[in-house]
């Protein structure tokens, strides 16, 4: 399903956690929990369009949710700022129940869930571990001593996170055992094994020409990298760029052209690059 422009789809999991949290009388805590984990997906996607990169399909996931799109060629430091802004959209919506409670106090019963959700979200993800954000953005700082160590560091310290949280929950079994320390183990365990995880790349398919798609047509400067009309791509879509240099049209590039440029790892080429020579 589309929601707010992103393609939002359920991990089967994620129904059976809600259907748990209903019966065991913790659904508004799931509620805010999911509501504030799309908020920060939903920062991620923002700050990678300002940058010219579309992340747009968003899974709801037991634990959170995960959202993907292409940013292969992104610059380190606009990853970064995309990483970060998951975290700080978080922080800006625990602050802003704070001023609300003092302005408004009787508010306090009705968001103090909210915020606390909020905060935590915030400051988990920081966390130098897989899948974290804030693994992610440890391994960028440490990428200048190189790919492979910065990678097998990152990994280590989100298995040792992982074992930490492991040894907590057994020690809360001695008394209320915490199944969300548990769960959180398992998350970080699966990030660790797989890096991190990455992206997906955007691919062209005609399959979607099945049930019919419209055109969408985008007049664009040839002088900007490639990079720059990857946020016009849309999957109920088929694009078309329209050239121009200094005002005057100077070609036409078909989505095959254009995404197989992507694939290519053709980011900093200008668009007109991609025309054909002149006979």
């Amino acid at each position: 399903m589309n929601f707010l422009g992103k393609s939002l789809r359920f991990h089967p999991l994620f129904l059976a956690a809600g259907i748990f949290s209903a019966l065991t009388g913790t659904l508004p805590a799931f509620l805010a929990a999911c509501l504030a984990a799309f908020e920060h997906e939903c920062a991620h996607a923002f700050a990678a369009r300002r940058c010219g990169y579309v992340l747009d399909k968003v899974v709801l996931m037991p634990y959170g949710a995960v959202i993907s799109g292409d940013i292969t060629g992104i610059s380190k430091k606009q990853l970064l700022g995309v990483l970060a802004a998951g975290p700080l959209a978080n922080l800006a919506t625990g602050i802003f129940f704070v001023a609300l409670w003092w302005m408004f106090p009787e508010t306090y019963p009705y968001t103090d869930l909210a915020a606390a959700v909020s905060f935590s979200l915030f400051a988990v993800n920081l966390l130098p571990a897989y899948p974290l954000d804030g693994g992610r953005m440890l391994r960028l700082l440490l990428s200048r001593w190189g790919e492979r160590r910065a990678k097998i560091a990152c990994t280590a310290i989100s298995f040792v996170l992982a074992a930490a949280l492991l040894g907590l929950f057994v020690w809360t079994c001695f008394s209320e055992p915490n199944f969300s320390l548990l769960a959180f183990t398992v998350l970080l365990v699966a990030g660790a094994g797989k890096g991190g995880g990455n992206y997906a790349r955007i691919t062209f398919s005609s399959k979607r020409f099945n049930g019919g798609v419209e055109e969408r047509r985008v007049a664009i400067s040839a002088s900007l990298p490639v990079s720059a009309a990857i946020r016009f791509l849309r999957d109920d879509r088929y694009l078309t760029l329209l050239l121009f240099e200094r005002g005057e049209f100077v070609g036409e590039l078909s989505e095959e052209e254009y995404v197989g440029a992507l694939g290519k790892g053709a980011y900093d080429a200008p668009l007109s690059s991609l025309l054909p020579a002149p006979l």
